[in-house]
């Protein structure tokens, strides 16, 4: 039946079963076919990390930049697994990095450090996600961005002074964050 078949690609490509989903998908099986919550086999293979099963499903005509019922894609998932080689694959085939009407983009989930069950989407840029995460190697990548840049007028310093992390303090404040900034209630990170 078409719904049989429906459940057996989307498991075949979160269980990493990439004979089996080869099989399928030559024998006609949608690689685009959506189960519960608009999630389509190619977000299932990213969050399970399966590689081989993301490139058949890419190779095969899975839309790329599919959106499941809270909008997220599987570059989405792909991060939030921290898996690279799905989101080199995913980057390859031309998957947005930052979809638009989107408020948690692929790199926000890169920087939660996998976490995808505690979502805050008060945090703002990936930089306030990696300085609330305390992510030393992240947040040194990310520097590279608008350092000041303020989400409910907090900035990344704000979130670094709130866990009281001195290393990262001291780092945010030596590539040129404002101890001065005032967020909503009128706190300074000083």
């Amino acid at each position: 039946s078409i719904l049989h078949s429906t459940l057996t690609v989307h498991e075949a490509a979160a269980q990493g079963r990439a004979v089996q989903l080869q099989k399928l998908i030559e024998n006609g099986a949608s690689v685009n076919v959506v189960a519960v919550d608009s999630i389509t086999p190619l977000h299932e293979a990213c969050i399970q990390g399966q590689t081989q099963c993301v490139k058949l499903l890419l190779d095969a005509g899975a839309h790329v930049d599919a959106r499941n019922i809270d909008g997220s894609t599987p570059l989405c998932d792909a991060c939030a697994a921290g898996s690279l080689e799905c989101v080199k694959l995913l980057l390859d085939h031309g998957a947005m990095v930052n979809p638009p009407l989107f408020t948690f983009s692929p790199l926000h989930e890169a920087c939660m450090g996998g976490n995808s069950k505690s979502h805050d989407f008060h945090f703002g840029t990936p930089l306030h996600v990696a300085c609330a995460r305390q992510h030393l190697h992240c947040i040194k990548v990310l520097l590279s961005a608008n350092l000041n840049a303020a989400k409910l007028h907090k900035t990344a310093l704000h979130h670094a002074a709130k866990v009281k992390n001195l290393e990262l303090i001291e780092l945010l404040v030596g590539f040129g964050g404002n101890i001065f900034c005032r967020d909503n209630l009128g706190k300074k990170p000083i």
